[in-house]
């Protein structure tokens, strides 16, 4: 039960929904940012048949409302799934064996998803849950626990891989860890009886909202584009590391060899520099050392020249 001004805010709060989804997949489709997040456009567009449906069925027939949410909860499941896997690719466009590898683990990770949802499903003794529903609630809480995990990435390591903060990729990302944070800290406190009834929805509902504010402003907002000549040496190491992992030389292969015949013969070099630069200064210091040794005899012979005197030269005959 709700009073009067909770109802209001609470059908406010519902109706922004399609406004601003409205709002969103316009600018994409102008800008042609639905060709980029495809996967993104279509959780938009999903959203909005999502909010048709429930609305309408919520004031005609509660079954079709149960049946109805829960098949809409689970596409956004999924598409939120697939949203965080393009990201991760549009974060390392430029690293191909990076999103590679990132692709196999989101693969993993979307089987490992999978698996939990169904034991957790199975295990369930619950008399109000039945297991399907415990498995979308399970594959909805993993995928916004890797959302939060994704948005924390980019905080701390968007430098790392060029990604600035003012690109659609940080802003989507941003929107759902913002989003996921605050239904996960909700959904703690309905379990320990913290919060509960009207309030609950109420702030869940004003954080999508605010979520989806973020994503119109970074649609609407001419965004930079990446900047390819960014010096990023960190990630172009990774990436050659893993290059040579799965591109491992042949046991035959010369190149080990020439490397090995370059090394020496760039160290062998540097010994013959520094050797010879020894020489040159020990040579240096023996010709200034003579130099100061004749300097006393030098400046006799020239005082002995300017002194008044000088001695006769007698000439010798050969007779007898």
């Amino acid at each position: 039960m709700m009073s009067e001004k909770i109802r209001l805010l609470y059908y406010a709060l519902w109706i922004a929904h399609p406004l601003l989804e409205m709002g969103i997949a316009i600018f994409m489709y102008r800008r042609g940012l639905h060709r980029k997040f495809k996967f993104f456009f279509g959780y938009v567009l999903v959203q909005l048949v999502s909010f048709a449906v429930v609305f309408t069925a919520y004031h005609r027939s509660y079954s079709a409302l149960f049946y109805f949410y829960w098949i809409c909860d689970a596409l956004s499941v999924i598409f939120g799934f697939a949203v965080i896997h393009e990201i991760f690719v549009d974060v390392f466009r430029a690293f191909h064996i990076l999103r590679d590898l990132g692709t196999v683990l989101f693969k993993w990770a979307g089987l490992v998803m999978l698996l939990v949802a169904g034991v957790v499903s199975v295990s369930t003794n619950s008399s109000q849950v039945v297991p399907w529903m415990q498995a979308i609630v399970t594959s909805q809480r993993c995928v916004r626990i890797i959302q939060v995990g994704m948005v924390l990435f980019l905080l701390f390591f968007a430098h790392y891989v060029g990604v600035s903060r003012r690109q659609h990729s940080f802003g989507i990302a941003l929107g759902f860890g913002s989003f996921a944070v605050v239904e996960l800290v909700l959904i703690c406190s309905f379990v320990g009886n913290h919060l509960g009834g009207a309030w609950l929805s109420i702030l869940n509902m004003a954080a999508y909202n605010a979520s989806l504010v973020v994503w119109f402003g970074y649609v609407v907002v001419k965004r930079p584009a990446r900047d390819a000549s960014a010096s990023l040496l960190q990630p172009q190491r990774w990436e050659q590391s893993l290059y040579d992992i799965h591109h491992p030389l042949p046991a035959d292969s010369l190149i080990p060899m020439f490397d090995a015949m370059v090394d020496r013969a760039i160290s062998r070099t540097r010994q013959d520099l520094a050797a010879h630069e020894v020489a040159h200064e020990v040579v240096h210091k023996h010709e200034v050392a003579h130099k100061n040794e004749r300097a006393p005899a030098a400046a006799a012979s020239a005082a002995a020249a300017t002194g008044g005197f000088s001695i006769p030269v007698v000439p010798v005959s050969s007779k007898t």
